[in-house]
């Protein structure tokens, strides 16, 4: 008897789309078989077939947005966004496959020319999160077929039923099924697509952990693209900002937003010592005035629930964690009904705290350290093993720079939250928040690899030195 992979709305519990779990071997042998056809089409071609995918979003984008909000709890508002997001990396890949990957020449010696041209790597794999269950997947889907590799993606295990109307938009396309495979399953059957050694190459956008783990099974088979795109750690400064009310809801955003699931969120909030108060009491204005509720509601929320009671539960023990380590809260993390995993956003200051843990809490808890000085400030900025976002708060431009200068991250904002990150500019970071495959703009880098040829229309070749004069009789050789 098959084996079936059920999804649920974290809102209310209900069964929300069930499938047979696949099988990675039997995927990744049909991409392979589709491989050649797919490859072998012109760049044209496969730009107007992923500008009609783009096309077949927009036509179902209500539903498609509906989906995503039901599947991982996130508000209608902000499904509509994701949506839109998924129809827009179309162009952006194009734009971005002509820029990062174009075929160059130039002159040669002898007459000869260089080309520089791009080679697809094969089949790729790709594995996608839950909390961006079309727009991140797609970030990797998109920039991979335009370069001609055919693509094996397995969604989130709590999010497939997102992951399969995608893949069914790139089949209704016109893309062929064999280009685009969708493989259904749980940690089991991703753990098998990665060893599979069928593909090419994996793109990951996750977990830190996962990351690294994923690094270490490649670092036995160096021939294989490996990009990941992990989590964050990330700092947001506030340094001399006199726009309270502002500054309060970019700090709220950034800590906030997608309730915290997003993965350059801010985990910190470093203030100074002694003029921090009045700009913490218009956070915790903000933050008692955030709707929490079903994505449908009306008022719209500005947070739905987390993905999964589990995960509900895993982030209230971490709360009290940090609690137990000296943090003060300010706004305690509550999970107002036991059987549904919504959780009310939390400021905890962790100033006074012992041995604070350097990891990333997936959810709304937003953690305060204050500092006496800026080189402190940029010292605990720095104090962390991820380097995703950073963002600083100030109206001192020569701060900014001196931040930007010496803060370790993949993305630096100024005066901006640090979850805004534009899609038509490179994302990634450093540390344990990826292994310098930056992706956005720049995923076109890790879906090809380039190929130089030095090129003539006729053979010319010479041995100028090592040859003696003339030709020697075997038998007069010294």
């Amino acid at each position: 008897m098959a084996e079936i992979l059920v999804s649920y709305e974290p809102a209310t519990g209900a069964e929300l789309w069930s499938g047979e779990v696949g099988d990675a071997a039997s995927e990744v042998s049909a991409a392979r078989t589709a491989l050649a056809d797919w490859s072998g089409r012109s760049v044209s071609y496969r730009m107007e077939a992923l500008r009609r995918f783009a096309n077949e979003v927009r036509g179902r984008a209500d539903a498609f947005a509906d989906l995503i909000a039901r599947e991982t709890g996130k508000p209608l508002w902000e499904a509509k966004t994701e949506v839109a997001s998924v129809i827009g990396k179309v162009d952006i890949s194009i734009e971005a496959y002509a820029e990062r990957t174009p075929m160059r020449r130039s002159e040669g010696a002898m007459g000869s020319k260089v080309t520089i041209r791009h080679k697809p790597h094969g089949v790729l794999a790709v594995l996608g999160p839950y909390n961006f269950p079309a727009h991140l997947p797609n970030g990797h889907i998109v920039p991979a077929l335009l370069a001609g590799n055919t693509v094996v993606f397995k969604p989130s295990e709590k999010t497939p039923a997102s992951g399969a109307m995608l893949v069914d938009c790139f089949h209704a396309a016109g893309i062929p099924e064999g280009a685009v495979r969708l493989l259904t399953g749980g940690i089991e059957q991703g753990k098998a697509l990665a060893a599979d050694p069928g593909i090419d190459g994996l793109l990951f956008t996750g977990s830190a952990g996962a990351g690294a783990a994923l690094a270490r099974q490649f670092a036995e088979v160096p021939h294989k693209i490996l990009a990941l795109e992990l989590g964050g750690n990330n700092p947001i400064v506030v340094w001399g900002a006199t726009d309270l009310a502002a500054t309060a809801a970019m700090v709220v955003q950034s800590a906030f937003l997608s309730a915290g699931q997003r993965c350059t969120c801010a985990r910190r909030l470093i203030v100074e010592d002694g003029q921090h108060q009045p700009l913490v009491d218009e956070i915790v204005k903000l933050i008692d005035r955030i709707i929490v509720d079903h994505p449908h509601a009306d008022p719209q929320p500005f947070i739905g629930p987390v993905i999964d009671q589990m995960t509900a539960e895993i982030l209230v023990d971490r709360f009290v964690g940090l609690m137990m380590k000296g943090g003060h809260p300010i706004r305690r993390l509550v999970m107002p009904y036991d059987d549904r995993p919504y959780l009310t956003p939390a400021l905890i200051d962790m100033t006074e705290a012992k041995d604070r843990l350097d990891e990333e809490l997936f959810g709304p808890i937003l953690q305060m350290v204050r500092v006496p000085d800026f080189d402190a400030a940029i010292a605990e900025a720095n104090n962390s093993r991820f380097g995703l976002a950073a963002s600083i708060v100030t109206r001192q431009p020569a701060l900014y720079e001196r931040f930007f200068a010496e803060v370790r991250a993949g993305v630096i904002n100024w005066n901006r939250p640090t979850n805004g990150a534009p899609s038509s500019a490179p994302f990634g970071g450093v540390g344990r928040s990826g292994n310098h495959r930056p992706s956005a703009f720049y995923a076109a880098d890790y879906c090809a690899y380039p190929v130089t040829s030095v090129e003539s229309d006729v053979a010319r070749a010479s041995i100028a030195e090592g040859l003696r004069d003339a030709y020697v009789p075997e038998d007069d050789r010294v």
